[in-house]
């Protein structure tokens, strides 16, 4: 029995997770976010909830690709200052899964992308971006403040249905991150983030033989994708970036709310 045949699934019904693969790679290493749309093509494929545990393992592929390609501009204080609120999200997320079902946990989400891509786009054009590569805003309490808040959200969203990136996204544009530096940055995080909600979502039932066989299937499209991203971020400029990244988000979380 093939793995197609294991999860009842056609020919183009592959073809539209190998594209969705392929779109995760890019997002990892281009535009932050864009893996919404992915998020959407599974949940649409596969049964809703099994979908995020067939989705982690796609996502950790991209972000070890990510990780490779952008290592050296990470900025570690921000991501310690994450981590710890963070944890505390993907509990939350946790015993939420537990107890809601899937209208809810989309509609949650979606509300949540949609609110942090406004006060994004009002903040930024109250106050001008830092120029560095690595901002210090992370060291005022009010920045402490900010980044508490959404890690909780980034945990949280990340657990349920993986749409944590567009939190993340957010959260760094608005810190006045620059391109190489919200990519490292996201690139670490998110690796270190999805291999913590490994146990979780195996304890769930979320990943299992039947779904590592089909990322087995996947993953090899991942990489396609992510030297694709690599390519067309040295072609984009840091504002049509930042664009991207907030037009990525918006629709992600309409697509959680529409679907």
């Amino acid at each position: 029995m093939n793995t197609m045949t294991l999860w009842h699934i056609s020919h183009w019904e592959f073809a539209a997770l190998a594209a969705a693969a392929l779109l995760v790679g890019f997002s990892k290493t281009a535009v932050s976010g864009a893996n919404t749309v992915s998020l959407a093509i599974f949940a649409a494929v596969l049964p809703a909830r099994e979908s995020t545990g067939v989705l982690l393992p796609i996502l950790i592929a991209g972000d070890v690709l990510a990780v490779l390609t952008y290592r050296r501009h990470a900025h570690w204080p921000t991501l310690w200052r994450l981590f710890p609120a963070v944890a505390v999200g993907v509990v939350v997320g946790t015993v939420f899964l537990v107890w809601a079902g899937d209208e809810a946990v989309r509609t949650s989400i979606g509300a949540i992308l949609l609110l942090m891509a406004g006060v994004t786009v009002w903040r930024r054009r109250r106050a001008e971006a830092a120029e560095e590569d690595a901002p210090d805003a992370v060291s005022t309490p009010a920045g402490r403040f900010k980044a508490r808040s959404y890690g909780v959200l980034g945990g949280f969203t990340t657990m349920v249905a993986n749409a944590g990136g567009p939190v993340m996204s957010m959260y760094l544009l608005s810190a006045g991150f620059r391109k190489l530096g919200f990519l490292g940055t996201s690139a670490f995080f998110f690796l270190i983030v999805n291999v913590s909600k490994v146990p979780f979502s195996a304890g769930l039932g979320l990943i299992d033989g039947r779904s590592l066989l089909l990322d087995a299937a996947l993953v090899v499209f991942v990489v396609p994708g992510a030297f694709l991203g690599k390519w067309a971020v040295n072609r984009i400029n840091q504002r049509l970036f930042e664009q991207l990244v907030i037009a990525a988000t918006v629709v992600g979380g309409a697509q959680l709310l529409l679907r």
